[in-house]
């Protein structure tokens, strides 16, 4: 199943070619190669990672989290060429400007297991498909326990690996909201991250710093010895 572009036949490379990013913004290039940009900007009071993943040859980008501070988001979203929206999963901190990028045209994808908790939405995503931005391929995974509808995006042909609230740095996401169970995340990352997925691939996650996988795998039973 093939998922976007959600504007077939819109080239944004001269529209992006005129635009920049406003440094105001704080926005960071946190990854590139000479196929994509990734850019990261950090919103709210929880301070939220916003990505924007963009293709280089057709200027086409995809934002992860509308999450918070949606004046700044579309700034950047709009510079960047955003054409649609993906969420990692639905709880209120990554979902505060999706009312605002819906207005401004941008398509919201949600698993459907957390579709209700937004306050409106497009378009459902489903289990191992792949997301088209330009060249670009983002492929979702289904990794349910910190809400049932958690969805992780690898970029494929690259190391790169967006684990919203799943996976971080020291451990697994918090399973004790309402929704979460602590033995589904772990069972999320270790068959759907961990096993599929090189040493090397870099997570980034929905709040905080990067890491390997390299770096976590190996703190597995830790994790689950320690219950969090």
């Amino acid at each position: 199943m093939r998922l976007a572009n959600l504007r077939p036949g819109q080239n944004r490379l001269a529209e992006w070619q005129a635009r920049s990013v406003n440094n105001n913004d704080n926005v960071e290039l946190v990854w590139s190669n000479a196929n994509c940009e990734v850019h990261r900007f950090v919103v709210g009071p929880v301070q939220n990672n916003v990505y924007v993943v963009r293709c280089t040859h057709s200027g086409t980008a995809v934002l992860i989290d509308a999450a918070n501070e949606h004046e700044r988001l579309l700034r950047v979203a709009q510079s960047l060429g955003v054409d649609f929206v993906v969420e990692t999963h639905g709880h209120w901190d990554h979902i505060g400007a999706v009312e605002q990028v819906r207005e401004a045209g941008m398509s919201v994808w949600v698993r459907k297991e957390d579709a209700a908790m937004l306050p409106s939405y497009d378009q459902l995503l489903e289990d191992d498909t792949v997301l088209e931005v330009g060249s670009l391929r983002l492929r979702t995974l289904h990794t349910p326990g910190h809400t049932p509808g958690s969805i992780s995006f690898a970029l494929e042909s690259t190391p790169l690996l967006f684990t919203g609230d799943t996976l971080f740095p020291g451990g697994p996401g918090n399973a004790t909201f309402e929704g979460g169970d602590f033995a589904t995340i772990i069972r999320s990352i270790d068959e759907r991250i961990f096993s599929p997925f090189a040493p090397e691939t870099i997570i980034w996650p929905g709040h905080g710093a990067s890491s390997t996988l390299g770096s976590e795998r190996p703190h597995l039973e830790e994790w689950i010895e320690r219950g969090w």
